[in-house]
């Protein structure tokens, strides 16, 4: 007996299309990004962020994130690599912050790193280091109670560690629910494993593909290396039930025209969307991937017949025929063209 296919997971209430990332270290690069446009603002605290200031950066990020609302876009945060020293602290203490809209999380191998970040969520986190750098460019001051016993480190072994810590607090209470999470393919092992990652937890509601990494591993030089695992990511994202995947960010900030060929390709691929590292990219971004007039004209006259007939499968004036399949993909076409309004 055949297993019955994955029951998609809940929609956004609108298709982000451009997802910004930012430094989580520079607080006021944040508050601009916040207002450019973007559909989701990643607030970066890995790659982006030096060693030395990657504390600095969690706890100004836990600062905005402790406000509902912190801007017009939703904020999503990249933390640091799940078989690190620090993504764990930085999970639990920024997983049950009320302005916090998901987690990505880097270098997924397995549906294993899925499941202990939706663990690390789902725990409370112990007591406040008191000790923390960065004092001398300004301490960034935890927001009332919403940051109370969230920031400090997992507990190490005694004499681990340099930070003093604050006496133990109550033993840890369940938070309510994982936040959203994101899961981020970059090696050849997290693409041999896309499917079973994009399945690992009823909190994951989307994957995408880190081409830098990626290509580092397998030494590919140019897009043609790429092909299978893009293929493959997007195959993985709708086979689980999810969003069709954002593409990967397009280094050269300055080739607009080489951004726009670049997403045309990603879209004919089965993207939707695509990250970004600064805002000029933005309305490129979301002109290749919103339809054009003759894709919602097309869109439109297959609903509109299909309605007519009342369901199941027929055959259009200009001999296109037309199915469940195309209808829900001509449905999804108009959802995107509501954008251009």
């Amino acid at each position: 007996m055949r297993p019955a296919p994955p029951t998609p997971r809940p929609a956004a209430a609108s298709t982000p299309l451009t997802w910004l990332y930012v430094p989580g270290d520079r607080p006021e690069v944040v508050a601009k990004a916040l207002g450019c446009g973007a559909d989701v603002v990643v607030v970066d605290l890995e790659d982006a962020v030096a060693p030395d200031r990657k504390e600095h950066a969690l706890r100004a990020t836990a600062e905005l994130l402790a406000d509902p609302r912190p801007g017009r876009s939703p904020v999503h945060v990249r933390v640091n690599a799940l078989d690190g020293p620090l993504a764990e602290t930085e999970i639990r203490t920024l997983a049950a912050l009320p302005g916090l809209a998901g987690l990505r999380l880097p270098k997924v191998q397995s549906p294993a790193d899925v499941q202990r970040a939706a663990d690390w969520a789902t725990t409370a986190a112990g007591p406040v280091a008191r000790h923390l750098p960065h004092d001398a460019e300004g301490a960034v001051r935890p927001a009332g109670h919403a940051l109370a016993g969230r920031l400090a480190p997992p507990p190490t072994a005694t004499g681990a560690g340099t930070a003093t810590l604050a006496p133990a607090a109550a033993a840890p209470t369940a938070l309510p629910a994982a936040p959203a999470l994101y899961a981020l393919l970059e090696s050849a092992l997290g693409i041999e494993h896309a499917f079973a990652i994009a399945t690992a937890h009823p909190a994951l509601r989307g994957i995408a593909l880190g081409e830098a990494d990626l290509c580092g591993e397998l030494g590919v030089r140019d897009d043609a290396g790429l092909a299978w695992p893009r293929s493959r990511t997007v195959v993985a994202a709708r086979a689980a039930g999810l969003a069709p995947p954002p593409q990967s960010v397009y280094p050269d900030v300055h080739d607009l025209e080489g951004l726009a060929r670049s997403c045309a390709e990603g879209r004919a691929l089965g993207f939707l969307g695509r990250a970004a590292v600064h805002p000029r990219q933005l309305p490129v971004i979301e002109a290749a991937y919103l339809p054009s007039a003759e894709e919602i004209a097309a869109a439109r006259e297959t609903v509109r017949a299909a309605t007519a007939e009342g369901g199941g499968a027929l055959a259009l004036p200009d001999g296109r025929f037309v199915d469940a399949a195309v209808v829900a993909g001509a449905r999804r076409v108009l959802e995107l063209a509501e954008r251009r309004r």
